[in-house]
């Protein structure tokens, strides 16, 4: 009992140092709470708590009310005193109470743990201000969406095939779609944290984690346009085309982690061949070429989106389709063609259909047929809007990188 209580203390101590320390520059009796306020209050609670013990309920009720009353009472005075119109300290202080009553009643490791999250969050109070500050209302929308999506739509779709053939299972279609959402969400905060600016080269690789392609043809058209920064954006988008790579096989394993054997080793031997030239345009730039502004308008476009839940849904049903009709010979096509589209949906669907109905090495085969012909479609974009040279720079490593995946790939089979 006395080292929960302790730990009541400790959480309290913690609390009011920071809160003194957010007001150390006020003078003695100038300070409204802090290290000894906060300390004696988490102490409190945890009195009462022993007062009260477990099975007295409504003392410890009315204990908290006996204390919240006058201490909002007092902090409202001070609030007219000081026209502030915070209610941090006060919401700390009912905190504290129920942390130190809590220490006592309950898990000592929630209550530590709640009291560090406490303290965190009071602490961080000019970093979340200026996340506000800067925070975009498409940024906001985009991450209730995905939080719709996760919470509410996710749980109610039913987890079982609703086709003739067995292909398309709701539940499992939404949750890949969610998964591809929040990849590209965090792809397109890392570079607003950044800045689209700051250089080609993270550019790139950040925004391969949201779409390989656009970064190809938006750096392509800035090559057309500056023809000595040629070496800089060659190296920014093969980092492109490398992050594209290794977060296809991370989706892939992700949900099959019998891939791994099979997936990896190609996927890591194609992206060292890719690092290579990126490397070598990387030291004849020396980083200093500016980027140009990646046109990542919205972190979730609806209409991408529900785009991508088609192509995703018919990429799953073809598949099952080709099993049934053509055997497992005919999802090589289907994953050559539907590369030239986008590399993901052949990505999940293969995954998905990992083990219960596919081997794992056809599987990959598969989706490493999708990566080649996705970075044929890719490096097709960079000619067209960045001319010949570029375009041959990418497909020399486009092939290349390939050559050297299929060796890798061969020495397992």
């Amino acid at each position: 009992m006395l080292q929960r209580v302790g730990l009541a203390v400790a959480i309290g101590l913690l609390i009011g140092i920071e809160r003194g320390w957010q007001e150390r520059e006020a003078q003695d009796g100038a300070r409204v709470a802090g290290i000894r306020t906060f300390t004696l209050i988490s102490f409190l609670g945890a009195v009462s708590a022993l007062i009260a013990g477990a099975d007295r309920p409504l003392v410890m009720g009315f204990a908290f009310l006996g204390f919240a009353f006058p201490f909002g009472l007092f902090e409202y005075r001070r609030a007219r005193e000081t026209r502030s119109f915070s209610a941090t300290s006060f919401v700390a202080g009912l905190l504290v109470f129920a942390l130190g009553a809590y220490a006592v009643l309950g898990s000592m490791t929630v209550a530590a743990a709640g009291g560090v999250v406490a303290t965190a969050v009071l602490a961080a109070r000019r970093v979340l201000h200026a996340f506000l500050r800067h925070l975009k209302w498409k940024e906001l929308r985009a991450a209730i969406v995905l939080l719709v999506m996760t919470a509410v739509l996710l749980p109610v779709l039913p987890d079982r095939a609703v086709d003739p053939w067995g292909a398309l299972n709701p539940h499992a279609i939404w949750l890949m779609t969610v998964l591809i959402g929040f990849v590209s969400y965090a792809g397109y905060i890392a570079i607003r944290l950044s800045g689209e600016r700051r250089g080609l080269l993270y550019a790139g690789l950040m925004g391969g984690l949201v779409t390989s392609t656009t970064v190809t043809w938006t750096f392509a058209r800035f090559a057309a346009r500056e023809p000595a920064a040629g070496p800089a954006i060659l190296t920014a988008i093969l980092g492109a085309w490398i992050v594209s790579l290794l977060r296809m096989a991370a989706i892939a394993i992700s949900i099959a982690p019998e891939l791994t054997p099979f997936l990896l080793p190609p996927v890591v031997a194609a992206a060292a061949i890719l690092l290579l030239p990126a490397i070598a345009g990387y030291l004849r730039s020396a980083g200093r070429t500016a980027s140009p502004e990646l046109l990542l308008r919205d972190p979730i476009e609806l209409s991408l989106m529900a785009k991508f839940l088609v192509l995703l849904s018919a990429i799953m049903l073809l598949s099952k389709l080709a099993m049934n009709f053509a055997g497992p010979a005919g999802l090589i096509p289907l994953g050559g063609l539907s590369g030239l589209l986008d590399v993901d949906p052949i990505t999940l669907s293969m995954a998905g259909m990992v083990p219960a109905s596919l081997s794992a090495s056809l599987a990959a085969e598969t989706i490493l047929i999708a990566a080649f012909t996705n970075g044929i479609a890719k490096a097709v974009l960079g000619a067209i809007f960045g001319g010949a040279r570029l375009g041959t720079a990418l497909a020399a490593a486009l092939l290349l990188s390939a050559a050297g995946g299929a060796f890798a790939y061969l020495q397992l089979i």
